[in-house]
């Protein structure tokens, strides 16, 4: 919510999420503004940095969801409700 984390990676089947879709985060919500596909080797630790996690190990722990094999890299906004 500070704005200090800017984007997610995913590990899906497909996309779960949609650009300019709304997502609740606390008294707020998220806005997508890209949704794109990348590879394994495209998460470095700096993508994971900026993800909100100390490194790639940790980020990949909480990246994959379900039988999915597909990386989406998923870029947001954060907005605060007024």
């Amino acid at each position: 919510m500070a704005g200090e984390v800017t984007c997610s990676v995913r590990i899906w089947r497909t996309p779960r999420v949609k650009v300019g879709g709304r997502y609740r985060l606390g008294p707020g919500a998220i806005e997508v503004t890209s949704v794109r596909e990348i590879e394994f080797s495209d998460i470095t630790p700096s993508l994971a940095r900026r993800s909100g996690f100390a490194g790639v190990v940790d980020l990949l722990k909480v990246a994959k969801h379900g039988a999915g094999e597909r990386v989406f890299l998923v870029d947001f906004e954060y907005h605060a409700e007024a």
